[in-house]
């Protein structure tokens, strides 16, 4: 044995190895004559033996640490098993990991090493595997700066010393394939830091994990589901949703209801899929947007502090059983939208905080690396196996689990090296200046790719500022996204609702201005879970005066949504006025729905919104475009009404929409209309059906020939308190 030889294997019995294979495995000693060695670490055996054809030969044990070894007159790779016998008496036969040749080509590693490897989730991770006709699991990751990985679970007593992996050249990656594991097994990650720490590490590509509080890995095979959504799929790809309805319901699956015999328990994905998509297709909404369903262990995080990327969480089921989910949601006409955070993560240390030892997924200087406001770190998007872990990311929902759209959650985060920094916290960039250049790039990178693999999908940023072209093309200097939320719009109008009406007239800028900006982005329109929580108060609980005004007024808000430029968005119980803050403990409270009458009638009405904005084009057909709206009157100002017109792309296709904010009736009232036909009241926000008082327009309205507003011909119609009425020409 030559003294190379030696050094490894006191790197192996010190588990302080980069390739185990130089010494382990089958190795050949000599063509002529025929001589091989092989050798194998089993540091819990007492004995083993080399089975060949089912005769057994004794192995020499060279090192009491349990190193053990066999000479055959063989120069040729041929089939064989172990068998060990351990100290307490016990067998166990297996196929040797370390007689196979690496398996990752280098054509994969030199993609993933320069930021390209756009489906390294197929290579990276535990992936099922039969090498030369033994079957087992195959476990790569990513760790350029560990001096020793291995992988540990059950199989091996979670001892790091019995599979030890192997490095690829100078990718960073390592490697193993483990015969005789399968689905279900448990397993994580123990590096061997420069520091000669030990970390324990959960799968960064993981398909799925323990159920909190553990955080151990689980093999899991994705394939195998029989899809049956190929009708969405196909109209999907031909739909333009820039021109399309969109109304999204906002939903955390843990909390939209729970087990009515056992309120502690999560419903499953599958139950979700027979309860919450009947609702959600009943109420009118297109979409469902979800709460991240990424692993994540704390659920007061509502799953914004990902631990596991690329891992449906296990709260609700398996990876099937989500994609029977999504699944059922195609085939009942709704898409899929997931909320998704590439902005930071958090320090949990079986995750990806100082994953080798280094700040490997984050930066090393906590001015960059660290965002306060949260205590996560933020993602270093200059390393581009970074952001190819990223990129990567967000194409595995869209191509294994079929989705339809990413919400992007803290982009403002990402854009400035300062957010949520104190002056001193923060390095500017290369100019002096406070954008990251980097994660600028990554975002562009991240939605050309997307848009190029997925055309149709809905990539939404959450962003709050008024960083230039958020939904503009990354080629005409924006950031590539296809829509972003409008943030200026919820906190104006929220702002604006939360007054007395008779202060309304003192902020009525509130009410209009989100319509000088309206046209800048392709913008959604949200109210949102982050509206309901911390303090906030219900969006019911934010309307001023007594119950039957606060209903009017939260009527009257989803009237301005659903009729305001933009796609819309509404969080989970908001459709039906519940009453307390969200918690995402505890079920939405559907008993409001059953016991109170107000409450099933602004559900009923929220269905109605739904169903009317979906069958009337002049609503979303001219979205993102100043042609698809006309103020017709916004100087009201002592009454606080206004009145707009909403036009498709035929303008003869028209709604006018009037809107009065105080609880003042008003009989005759002017409207300024832009055709000289008469006009009919087809939606009225006081309808007696919907809680309402009762005042609406029956008959037709008769043009009468003469300008008001910015319109050349009106109308006179009552107005009703609180309310709103849609016309349309007869």
């Amino acid at each position: 044995m030559g003294k190379e030889v030696e050094i490894i294997l006191d790197k192996i019995i010190n588990s302080d190895c980069h390739d185990p294979f130089q010494a382990l495995g089958f190795h050949v000693i000599s063509e002529t004559p025929p001589q091989s060695i092989i050798r194998t670490f089993q540091p819990h055996a007492e004995s083993m033996q080399l089975v060949v054809d089912g005769e057994f030969s004794d192995m020499y044990k060279m090192r009491e640490e349990g190193l053990f070894e066999i000479s055959v007159p063989r120069s040729e790779p041929f089939d064989y098993s172990l068998e060990a016998t351990f100290y307490n008496n016990t067998t166990h036969r297996f196929k040797d990991p370390y007689r196979h040749l690496p398996q990752l080509s280098a054509d994969d590693r030199y993609l993933f090493n320069n930021g390209t490897h756009y489906k390294s989730y197929d290579k990276l991770g535990a992936h099922l595997t039969t090498i030369a006709g033994v079957t087992g699991v195959m476990f790569r990751v990513w760790a350029p700066s560990a001096r020793r990985v291995s992988v540990i679970g059950n199989f091996n007593t979670w001892d790091g010393r019995v599979h030890q992996m192997r490095a690829l050249d100078q990718s960073g990656i390592w490697e193993l394939f483990i015969p005789g594991l399968d689905q279900g097994e448990v397993y994580k990650f123990e590096l061997r830091a420069q520091n000669m720490s030990t970390l324990e590490k959960s799968d960064p590509y993981q398909f799925f994990c323990e159920l909190r509080p553990k955080s151990a890995s689980v093999v899991w095979n994705l394939e195998g589901y029989q899809w049956q959504d190929s009708e969405w799929l196909n109209s999907r790809q031909k739909s333009n949703p820039y021109e399309a309805p969109i109304s999204i319901y906002e939903v955390h699956l843990g909390s939209w209801r729970k087990d009515p015999g056992d309120t502690s328990r999560f419903l499953t994905y599958r139950e979700l899929a027979d309860d919450l998509v009947p609702y959600v297709k009943e109420m009118g909404f297109t979409h469902i947007e979800m709460l991240p369903v990424m692993e994540h262990p704390l659920d007061e995080s509502w799953g914004y502090q990902s631990t596991g990327y690329f891992s449906t969480t296990s709260r609700f089921g398996t990876p099937q059983d989500f994609m029977y989910l999504v699944d059922a949601c195609h085939q009942n006409g709704i898409g899929v939208i997931l909320d998704w955070v590439p902005s930071h993560f958090p320090t949990d240390g079986h995750s990806l905080n100082l994953f080798d030892g280094t700040a490997l997924y984050e930066h090393e200087d906590s001015r960059q690396g660290f965002q306060p406001e949260w205590g996560t770190n933020t993602f270093n998007y200059g390393r581009k196996e970074v952001s190819n872990f990223l990129i990567a990311n967000a194409l595995f929902w869209l191509e294994k689990f079929h989705i339809d759209g990413l919400r992007v959650d803290a982009v403002a985060s990402m854009l400035y090296l300062d957010y949520g920094r104190k002056e001193d916290e923060w390095l500017p960039n290369q100019y002096g200046e406070k954008e990251n250049i980097e994660a600028i790039e990554f975002l562009r990178h991240l939605n050309s790719i997307v848009y190029q693999e997925f055309p149709n999908t809905l990539m939404i940023a959450e962003e709050s500022t008024s960083f230039f072209g958020v939904s503009k093309p990354a080629d005409a200097g924006g950031l590539g996204f296809g829509f972003k939320w409008n943030m200026g719009w919820m906190n104006d109008i929220l702002s604006y609702f939360s007054r007395d009406p008779v202060f309304r007239k003192y902020h009525h800028n509130n009410l209009t201005f989100s319509l000088l900006y309206a046209f800048t982005e392709n913008f959604i329109l949200p109210l949102s879970h982050d509206e309901v929580v911390h303090g906030k108060n219900s969006l019911l609980s934010k309307m001023p005066g007594d119950k039957w005004q606060q209903f009017a007024n939260l009527r009257l808000l989803y009237f301005f949504l659903w009729t305001h430029p933009g796609k819309k968005l509404l969080f989970m119980g908001c459709e039906f006025g519940q009453i307390s803050e969200w918690y995402c403990k505890s079920s939405l409270d559907w008993h409001l729905v059953e016991q109170d009458e107000k409450h099933r009638q602004l559900q009923d009405y929220v269905r109605e919104l739904n169903l009317f904005y979906r069958d009337t084009k002049a609503l979303w057909e001219v979205d993102f475009n100043s042609e698809g709206f006309r103020w017709l009157d916004f100087n009201d100002i002592d009454n606080s009404i206004v009145s707009f017109a909403r036009f498709a792309k035929n303008p003869a296709d028209h709604v006018i929409c009037l809107l009065n904010f105080t609880p003042n009736v008003i009989h005759d009232y002017k409207v300024g209309v832009p055709e000289q036909v008469n006009y009919q009241e087809v939606l009225t926000t006081d309808s007696k059906e919907f809680g309402g008082s009762g005042v609406v327009n029956p008959d037709e309205k008769v043009v009468f020939d003469g300008p008001h507003g910015n319109a050349p011909y009106h109308v006179l119609v009552s107005i009703p308190p609180l309310g709103g009425i849609i016309l349309k020409p007869v």
